[in-house]
């Protein structure tokens, strides 16, 4: 039987965009399915994406070598993606990871910093007697080293970084198809992908559908996948507090465990034309299993009770930020068993599987649909690749 097309990316998110661009350079016959921003968050009743937004974190400076690796190849192609579409993304005004002495070998900075070494980062110790002079516009305590990594990290742009990709796959004959995939289906012997009122045929098809993989019939068999709410903060700058802010670098505090770090980006001009400076933290526990759960998660301001949390760390930590207007705005995260992202296949043969940001992906993300791009070509990724990490775990 003849198909619609060889490969269909289903998710024009992050990971999807970057999947479909690669594939352009490697096949031909390629379609990227799905819905465009909606217009108006809060009466939309269907998918979202964690990718509307101005700004993400990027740095290769992590405490695991596949997510290290995963970042600093990704950061190796940002200027190539820009050039070659002409949409500017990456801001490399550096990153700065903040935190107490470690208490063991295990701790996070000392694994990062030795996966910088064996990746090649540069990344500057400072000392807490010149922490404070170094970057005045951040309190922590006495105790508290920094680690500055200047070149090839600061943030991204998620939104112009889909734009770029997707304009890239599009010149390199990628089909783009606007619409919401409800329905995928091995028949055998090809994929049928139903889109809105449309149904397309494939012979293989990569779901990169992000938190929203398990919540319609995209899947085989569902992916282990913990689909969490996150509240994030915007607090909007003026002229006095640019004086303080402007030439600070993406920054992350670390608390006493992993998962109470902070992470703080630095003033960022969003479409309504203000200036807004965003942290957000990683303890949340409110849950997602269906569509509808995280359709009305989006459509609110996230958690008064997590902004509150956020906004006393906020002040605590940059003091110069007392009397800003501040407003909160929800985001998802998902994470996966094994702590990385899933790339392979499903029980289905001809049907992938990309997912699994772990809230650290969005650096990474053109590498991570590399590499659901070549498994879609290739049917495997190799040990340089992190195969084995990344096989998906299916409840």
């Amino acid at each position: 039987m003849a198909v619609d097309f060889r490969f269909i990316v289903i998710g024009r998110g992050m990971m999807g965009a970057a999947a479909a661009r690669h594939l352009s350079s490697m096949a031909d016959g390629i379609a990227l399915i799905g819905p465009p921003e909606p217009e108006e968050r809060k009466v939309h009743h269907g998918v979202f994406a964690s990718h509307y937004d101005e700004a993400r974190i990027t740095r290769t400076f992590d405490g695991n070598l596949a997510w290290g690796t995963f970042a600093a190849r990704a950061l190796g192609r940002y200027r190539e993606i820009e050039a070659k579409s002409g949409i500017s993304f990456f801001s490399e005004v550096g990153c700065l990871f903040a935190g107490p002495p470690p208490r063991d070998e295990q701790d996070f900075l000392l694994r990062a910093l030795a996966v910088s070494r064996r990746l090649g980062s540069d990344i500057e110790t400072v000392a807490p007697a010149e922490l404070g002079q170094r970057f005045p516009y951040l309190t922590v305590g006495p105790d508290f080293s920094g680690y500055f990594e200047r070149k090839r990290a600061g943030h991204i742009n998620p939104r112009a970084l889909v734009r770029a990709q997707a304009k890239l796959a599009e010149e390199g004959g990628v089909s783009l198809i606007d619409a919401t995939v409800t329905s995928v289906r091995d028949t055998g012997s090809h994929v049928e992908v139903t889109a809105g009122d449309r149904c397309y045929s494939a012979e293989r098809v990569l779901v990169a559908a992000g938190a929203f993989s398990n919540f319609h019939a995209l899947l085989p068999r569902p992916v282990d996948l913990r689909v969490i709410a996150r509240t994030v903060v915007f607090y909007e700058i003026g002229e006095r507090e640019m004086a303080v802010f402007r030439d600070m670098p993406s920054t992350i505090v670390l608390g006493d465990r992993d998962e109470d770090h902070i992470y703080i980006l630095p003033p960022v001009r969003y479409p309504d034309g203000k200036t807004y400076l965003k942290l957000g933290g990683d303890t949340e526990a409110l849950s997602f299993s269906r569509l509808e759960e995280a359709g009305t998660w989006f459509r609110s301001d996230g958690s008064v009770a997590e902004r509150d949390h956020l906004s006393r760390i906020a002040l605590q930590l940059m003091p110069e930020l007392a009397g800003c207007p501040a407003t909160s705005a929800p985001c998802v995260a998902n994470f996966t068993p094994t702590g990385y992202p899933y790339v392979g296949f499903t029980p289905s043969p001809r049907v992938a599987v990309l997912t699994g940001g772990n809230f650290v992906a969005a650096k990474s993300s053109d590498e991570l649909g590399r590499l659901g791009a070549v498994l879609l070509r290739e049917g495997r990724l190799g040990g340089e690749d992190f195969g084995r990490e990344l096989t998906p775990v299916f409840t």
